[in-house]
């Protein structure tokens, strides 16, 4: 009996040192598809359109690096070099969507932190980690030398969803230059790729839940692959919650967003462009 005791005292032990120690860094490439994104203009040359719709692409596609640990993680952009400028007669395209901002989770907390602005000012939000209702298909592939196994997320159509496609559909309609084609709601399907050979229940930016890493996630628009794993590197790695901002919850967040965006909007209710 003592032995036995003291064997599972023993792997208890080595059970939760190696917990502690465990770490690894995932880089992921995401890509955005430009199905709903349609330039409509009079004022604009179907070359500078064709330049703009390039642009556009390349400013979607990014890089991002997950740390993680089994207690913690961090998610963020990539650095990279500053783009150039452009010639007097060229198009340039910049969508400023928080490029700098981090993504903390803490599984012992059950919460998220994540540095967000908007139009510079900034915030901490800061709240639980969100409940994801997976369905595990048992599908099959390999990611690399990984097998990984298919996950799914179904998200159905809100009425207030039907209610804001049409709205929006109709005001769209009087905007001189519209970038975003509104297209009918549809059912969501958010489809991921696991592997349990990796056992943290972790993978891009919220996505969580899973006995396993996301190496693929399919969100319909954009798709993260993860090209890159480095597990239990030689130097330590340090993994630190954001700090900087105002502190809200992420619905405090969303409604000063939604305030700013309809002060921007004209009296037709449309965010207008003139080019």
């Amino acid at each position: 009996m003592k032995t036995l005791f003291f064997l599972s005292a023993f792997l208890s032990l080595t059970l939760s040192s190696f917990a502690q120690n465990f770490q690894g860094i995932a880089y992921y490439s995401s890509q955005t598809s430009m199905k709903n994104i349609n330039i409509t203009s009079n004022d604009m040359t179907p070359d500078v359109k064709e330049k703009m719709m390039e642009s556009m692409k390349k400013a979607f596609e990014k890089n991002y690096i997950l740390s993680f640990n089994s207690i913690e993680s961090i998610y963020s952009e990539e650095e990279k070099l500053a783009t150039p400028k452009p010639s007097s007669n060229g198009v340039f395209v910049s969508f400023s969507g928080g490029g700098d901002s981090k993504y903390y989770k803490n599984f012992k907390s059950k919460q998220y932190i994540t540095d967000l602005d908007i139009f510079g000012k900034e915030f901490l939000v800061i709240d639980s980690l969100p409940k994801f209702n997976w369905v595990i298909t048992g599908e099959e592939k390999k990611i690399g030398n990984y097998t990984c196994i298919k996950a799914q997320i179904i998200i159905p159509v809100t009425e207030e969803d039907l209610k804001e496609y049409e709205d929006y559909k109709k005001k769209s309609e009087s905007a001189k230059t519209s970038f975003f084609t509104p297209s009918e709601p549809k059912e969501k399907i958010i489809e991921a790729w696991y592997t349990v050979e990796i056992p943290v229940s972790n993978g891009p930016n919220k996505y969580w839940g899973l006995p396993g890493l996301i190496l693929e996630l399919d969100e319909g628009e954009t798709i993260f692959l993860c090209s890159k794993i480095v597990l239990n590197p030689q130097e330590k790695i340090e993994i630190k919650a954001p700090k900087n901002g105002k502190k809200v919850t992420q619905k405090e967040f969303d409604d000063i967003q939604e305030k700013k965006i309809k002060s921007m909007k004209n009296e037709d209710g449309v965010i207008e462009i003139k080019m």
